[in-house]
């Protein structure tokens, strides 16, 4: 056999070789937005318990100033407290819902099994604080008010999540992100259902007639963000009229907007159009490639990433600093500390969404029901269950709607403010405990899951006696002088060797990484992947769309298969949960081997490896099933 001579990849990342600049799980969801979202939400919080305390009448002077908005004979008469709550918050419901759409066609949701334990832990968790609240709130006469406590406030959550959650918080924050948009789902239902008064259906046709106008509008060839934003006007203004909350507008017009994932023959066009403006710089080509490269990426993300940032930094700010306004004299604070309303609130929104979501979690993880990936230990569900306890946002909003009685109103914001702080620092030591628990040494060493043979790449029988399992990328020069080394040892080895692949693309690096993982994926399912994999480590230099479809064709794949499987979600999560795994071993370089369940310290030449396989002779890994 001989001896290549491959080191561990540089600690530096500055040679742009096998190191990430930033964990993988923020490739697919950075957190630097929802953080500050969540600092400027609470510096809101903060402001407005000041106002009101300082000067009330000014506060309550200020959000009862009346506008009056609209075009000739038509108009609407409203104080800036309901402009915030009514049309703003319309806006914040209307990116929920795009959440909601994208999960359940391209994310977390789409697939039951993966779905099954955030799904249940957030029913659950609706249920218990609304039984909890119910038991303890009923002699204030506030009882039908149990809607507060059945949400949980998913800014908040997120950066709370992202200030003092886990060192390794993926697997953790992909749960808790599903778990909140089947919780916004229920917590939208009840404000359709229980909370709207003076209900008058005819404006819900025009309503309808304004929906089917948005679905539409996808098949217009230019100008669709005009029409959007006229017929989104119509259809809130009708949902006012007829007595529905008309926040519920944006969630009804968000379900219809398109969600996909790049095409390739679009983003091939957009790269085609890029080319041409590069080699004759001028207007004209300039905005044909932006507008190819919007159009390449679906109405529902691009409207997330221009909403995003006003939701986080403008409304939900401004909301909290219209709502957050309570009057904390020592009259109003004594008569809340004895309150059942508060106190129904408090337990409801504390120690409800702990049992709820930690305790059926628990027990689907006892009996084995659903998924529960690397990294997701129940320590840790524990600390994202406390966290659930934040009911901020959408239990201010349904103060307002479900309790009349100002004082009453002062009682349950009182108990928001209090849970939601409990919430936090609870939390804060749960995962404290959770870190001290399971250190990194401990993680870091051991394969988080088993080798599955319905899952994994396998090369060789499931009963040989030695294992090796690489993470890499099919973009790392040293993965591709790796897949050399592990071919020799297969050679060595023979049948006694269960070589495995999983997926640690170098994002920062290698910007194609993240697609040629799919695509080795989609070719997977036609029971090409290792075949793609050489094909891939062949020609590291040339991995765009058209050069992946054309691999595909060399190889004699269906061609449209292939190109509908590189759409699915299930090859997206296939990667992602690869990705997660990594980051909860705190892999940060490729490639990286286990062998025998055990990582790999120190070269990765044929030598070195083979060296390793043999220490375990005495105690070879126990074959998978």
């Amino acid at each position: 056999m001989t001896d290549v001579e491959i080191s561990e990849p540089p600690v530096s990342s500055s040679t742009g070789r096998g190191r990430r600049h930033r964990s993988i799980a923020e490739k697919f969801g950075a957190m630097g937005q929802q953080r500050v979202g969540a600092i400027m939400l609470l510096i809101a919080t903060v402001a407005a318990i000041v106002w009101a305390n300082g000067w009330m009448e000014s506060y309550s002077g200020f959000w009862e100033t009346h506008l009056e908005l609209g075009v000739g004979d038509l108009r609407i008469d409203v104080t800036l407290h309901a402009l915030v709550n009514d049309a703003l918050m319309a806006i914040f419901f209307f990116t929920v819902g795009l959440e909601v759409r994208r999960e359940f066609a391209i994310g977390e949701l789409t697939s039951w099994s993966r779905a099954m334990v955030p799904v249940i832990a957030a029913v659950v968790g609706l249920v218990v604080p609304a039984a909890l609240f119910v038991l303890i709130a009923a002699p204030s006469g506030q009882a039908h008010a149990w809607g507060v406590v059945i949400s949980t406030d998913t800014a908040f959550l997120v950066g709370a999540l992202a200030l003092v959650g886990p060192r390794v918080p993926g697997r953790l924050r992909v749960f808790l992100l599903a778990l909140a948009v089947v919780d916004d789902i229920g917590a939208l239902s009840i404000i359709a259902f229980v909370y709207t008064e003076d209900f008058t259906p005819w404006p819900l046709i025009v309503a309808a007639v304004g929906l089917a106008g948005i679905y539409l509008t996808r098949f217009l060839r230019g100008g669709r963000g005009l029409v959007y934003a006229t017929l989104a006007i119509i259809v809130w203004a009708a949902f006012l009229a007829s007595g529905v909350h008309p926040t519920l507008a944006g969630v009804a017009i968000a379900l219809l907007v398109p969600v996909y994932r790049p095409n390739r023959r679009d983003v091939e066009h957009a790269l085609e159009l890029a080319r041409t403006f590069r080699q004759s710089p001028n207007t004209e080509y300039a905005r044909a490639a932006a507008n190819s490269l919007r159009e390449s990426i679906s109405i529902n993300e691009r409207l997330q990433s221009a909403y995003g940032p006003y939701v986080a930094y403008v409304i939900l700010p401004l909301f909290a600093l219209a709502n957050a306004g309570v009057s904390l004299s020592p009259e109003i604070l004594s008569a809340a500390l004895v309150s059942p309303l508060t106190w129904g609130v408090v337990i409801g929104l504390v120690a409800g969404k702990f049992l709820g979501v930690f305790g059926s979690s628990a027990l689907l993880k006892l009996f084995r029901v659903g998924e529960f990936g690397a990294g997701l230990t129940l320590d840790r569900i524990a600390g994202g269950a406390v966290l659930c306890g934040i009911g901020f946002t959408i239990s201010l909003f349904i103060v307002d709607l479900a309790i009349d009685d100002p004082a009453a109103q002062n009682e349950a914001r009182v108990g928001v403010l209090i849970a939601s702080v409990l919430a936090f620092l609870l939390a804060t030591v749960v995962f404290r405990i959770s870190d001290a628990v399971h250190p990194d040494d401990d993680t870091r060493q051991t394969l988080a899951r088993p080798v599955d043979p319905e899952r994994d790449h396998v090369y060789g029988p499931m009963d040989a006696p030695y294992e090796l399992v690489e993470y890499g990328d099919f973009q790392c020069p040293f993965c591709s002088k790796a897949s050399g080394v592990v071919q020799e040892l297969k050679e060595e080895f023979g049948d006694e060797l269960r070589y495995v692949w999983r997926h640690a693309p170098l994002v920062d690096q290698h910007p194609n990484a993240l697609a040629g993982a799919e695509a080795a994926e989609a070719a997977g399912l036609q029971g090409r992947f290792w075949e793609f994999e050489r094909g891939l480590f062949a020609d590291q230099e040339n991995q765009r769309p058209s050069d992946i479809v054309r691999l595909a064709e060399r190889l004699g794949l269906d061609v449209e298969r292939f190109e509908r499987d590189l759409q699915s979600a299930a090859v997206a999560s296939r990667v992602r949960d690869d990705v997660l795994d990594a980051e909860a071993m705190g892999i940060d370089a490729v490639p990286t081997f286990f062998i025998n369940g055990r990582r790999h310290v120190g070269p990765f030449d044929a030598q070195s490896l083979l060296r390793a396989l043999r220490a375990d002779d005495d105690a070879p890994a126990t074959p998978r099933s």
